[in-house]
């Protein structure tokens, strides 16, 4: 009898421990076929967020390429304005210094019409 209740108790903690891993190995499954599903799930949206900001990249390169070469032409074009209205300014003092160094008046103290009229050109 004894021997018998023994065999019964083992065979219940035989069971126990089968049923135990049978369960522990039923949740290692179950978590790691999550964690893959999960893992795959999360690596394709990281890839598309890495896309999304390669192209978004890409495209404020081109902006700023398009608004620095804007701003160059318009540098450009206010550089060769401002060299004209140098050359112009540049001619002026000549023909002005020319005008003054033929004035008979020149060496008088006072300003004569001539002087006055090469001062207003300056205006």
């Amino acid at each position: 009898m004894l021997a018998g209740i023994q065999a019964k108790v083992i065979g219940y903690v035989v069971g126990a421990v089968l049923v135990a891993l049978a369960a522990w190995w039923a949740y290692s499954t179950v978590y790691d076929r999550g964690y893959d599903a999960a893992s795959l799930k999360y690596e394709s949206q990281i890839a598309a967020t890495a896309a999304a900001l390669a192209e978004a990249d890409a495209n404020e390169q081109r902006r700023q390429t398009i608004a620095n070469n804007a701003a160059k032409a318009r540098e450009a074009k206010a550089i060769a304005e401002i060299a004209a209205k140098e050359d112009e300014i540049t001619e002026l003092r000549k023909e002005l210094r020319r005008e003054a160094q033929q004035d008979p008046d020149a060496d008088r103290i006072a300003i004569g019409s001539g002087g006055v009229q090469r001062i207003n050109k300056v205006r």
